[in-house]
């Protein structure tokens, strides 16, 4: 296909032949009619094509026709400006987000309120003003959220105010 050929005319083109083989005892499934479109497209709809793949979009051979026109019109207005577009993964109904961290996760409970590690000596604390510490790892502030979470409202982030003893 020449770069300056519509994407509609090659892809009802590429129908036909699929058709073809069809009548000729040779159906392809949708998922390789589709393959076999996006494979002959020319370099210039790599990005639609790598979208497409990446995001296992199900569609249609009229679907994805549609699909390439829109493309292809927002092609000749936009440039060549690329978009990627990334989806959540859906896992037996429910949405779960695709992580690229380091597969830790936060602990819970007890141990959420235990100073982290790394002692600022420089800094000083936001909660009770004394340096060695930062809030995070203040001790008073830590049993304050404690209490909070015990009694059930929500800690704010004021100074503590100091015993006057």
């Amino acid at each position: 296909m020449s770069e300056g050929f519509p994407v509609g005319a090659h892809v009802i083109k590429m129908m036909g032949y699929i058709q073809a083989l069809e009548k000729l005892g040779f159906a392809l499934n949708d998922e390789l009619a589709t393959d076999v479109i996006l494979q002959s497209l020319p370099d210039s709809f790599n990005q639609f094509v790598m979208n497409f793949n990446m995001n296992e979009i199900n569609k249609t051979l009229p679907q994805l026709l549609g699909m390439l026109r829109t493309a292809e019109s927002n092609m000749k207005k936009g440039g060549s400006k690329s978009v990627v577009m990334v989806r959540v993964a859906k896992e037996k109904g429910k949405k779960v987000a695709k992580s690229m961290g380091s597969g830790k996760t936060k602990p819970k409970g007890k141990e959420a309120l235990k100073p982290k590690g790394g002692v600022s000596k420089d800094g000083k604390c936001f909660h009770c003003g004394k340096t060695g510490h930062w809030k995070r790892n203040c001790p008073i502030y830590l049993e304050d959220v404690k209490k909070a979470k015990a009694v059930g409202a929500s800690i704010s982030g004021t100074a503590h105010e100091k015993d006057s003893s």
